[in-house]
């Protein structure tokens, strides 16, 4: 055992545990420094719906052992309407998907330290040097990455991660059994991934129901919570209220008994990162927020980031004289950018102008997407100009207002002028 490491990982999510095993393969000694003890690894708090595509899969590959089920289909349902669209996927078990990238790092030669929590950079001349983890105990890099999540205590303390408690979106899920994923009131959920835009259920945000075979499925909503978002939502309601209400409402949950043990909660931040790295550190994962509108996608964002970290750590650490000052580590920034999140300017505002529509409109997107390509919603999600423009109407100019106004403080400014600071962005 060292107390010297070529790279410490903070966090054994699939950010984290993605980027120690690329290092690992690359023969780099990769420390990997997670909070939960190896037996209970992965709570239940500490979990996703793990809905992915074919792309994610090869790219990273996933054995077939790891996925509950594979679907065929992709719904979108508003109040009233749906839309189906033909999209091949996979909906993953998240323990042990997590537990499988584990073991591959360790296969490759990483070292994962259990009930290991940090807390604090070790700094020396300004840099981070280390790690404080456990309270008082040290271990030493000359590369860290932060992959902890929205705690993110490194990230944080350096000043990477400025993560705003307004923009914090918050997630829970059930496991269930039961239920009628083939109900004549609405689409057929058989092998889908179905999102549900509908204030009613998921104030600011949306719901969902993932089939992971015969009667049994993922549930659950997210939304953001500041007032904005929640000011569609029922006054005092609580994120399980709202789950709740959704199960009593929805006859597809009639005869559907919660899984033992199969509850997830979970939270992210829905706002453009400040920065992604500085002198030997980089900030992975939901460390770093990322958000697409409807696809979702948080694994394959997670993973990407920590494979382009891990290109950055071993670009950084391969000369005779590595040097892994914030200049040489902004490579991170810039391939984060291109490969992780590209366009994410734009994505941000389709998502944050789709969760301020009204449920009305929600049946309009619906009958919008019905008479569009199947590629215009793809391209819209990541980020295309003319894809959200063809899916904005004439309509849309108070929600448009609205969110130039918080967003670009034109406060007293026409609405005019709003939509062009809109416009500036999409172009930008």
């Amino acid at each position: 055992m060292t107390d010297h490491y070529d790279v410490i990982v903070a966090g054994a999510g699939p950010a984290g545990a993605q980027c120690a095993r690329d290092l690992a393969a690359r023969d780099y000694e990769v420390l990997v420094l997670e909070t939960e003890a190896e037996d209970e690894f992965p709570r239940q708090s500490n979990k996703s719906t793990a809905g992915t595509f074919p792309s994610m899969m090869a790219s990273f590959n996933v054995p077939s052992d790891v996925v509950m089920n594979y679907t065929d289909n992709v719904v979108l349902e508003s109040p009233n309407k749906h839309y189906v669209q033909d999209r091949a996927g996979a909906v993953l078990e998240f323990a042990d998907f997590k537990q499988w990238l584990v073991e591959e790092g360790r296969s490759k030669g990483a070292e994962y330290w259990f009930d290991a929590r940090v807390a604090n950079p070790i700094m020396d001349g300004g840099e981070i040097v280390g790690v404080e983890y456990n309270g008082s105990q040290e271990v030493y890099a000359d590369v860290v990455v932060d992959g902890t999540g929205p705690s993110a205590p490194l990230a944080r303390e350096l000043g990477v991660s400025e993560l705003e408690r307004q923009n914090q979106a918050i997630g829970i899920e059930y496991e269930f059994e039961g239920i009628d994923v083939d109900h004549d009131q609405y689409a057929d959920l058989t092998d889908a991934m179905m999102l549900r835009l509908d204030h009613n259920i998921a104030p600011g945000g949306y719901s969902w129901i993932f089939h992971t075979g015969e009667d049994t499925a993922k549930v659950g909503l997210c939304y953001i919570q500041n007032e904005s978002y929640q000011s569609r939502g029922q006054g005092g309601m609580t994120i399980d209220d709202y789950l709740d209400y959704w199960l009593d409402a929805d006859p597809r949950f009639a005869n559907a008994t919660k899984l033992q043990g199969k509850m997830h909660r979970g939270s992210a931040h829905i706002q453009m990162p400040e920065r992604l790295s500085t002198d030997n550190f980089m900030a992975v994962g939901d460390t770093v927020p990322t958000i697409d509108p409807l696809w979702g996608e948080g694994i394959h964002k997670c993973m990407e980031s920590g494979r382009v970290a891990a290109v950055t750590a071993d670009r950084c650490l391969t000369p005779n004289d590595p040097d892994t000052s914030a200049e040489n580590m902004a490579t991170y920034d810039d391939l984060w950018h291109e490969r992780v999140a590209p366009r994410m300017r734009n994505r941000l505002l389709m998502t944050k102008l789709l969760y301020l529509a009204p449920n009305e409109r929600y049946d309009q997107l619906m009958t919008d997407l019905r008479q569009t390509p199947d590629e215009t919603l793809a391209k819209a999600n990541k980020g295309s100009p003319l894809a959200i423009g063809k899916l904005i109407h004439a309509g849309d100019l108070p929600i448009l207002v609205d969110y130039a106004k918080d967003r670009f403080d034109t406060t007293g400014s026409s609405p005019a002028s709003a939509v062009a600071a809109i416009a500036k962005l999409l172009q930008n």
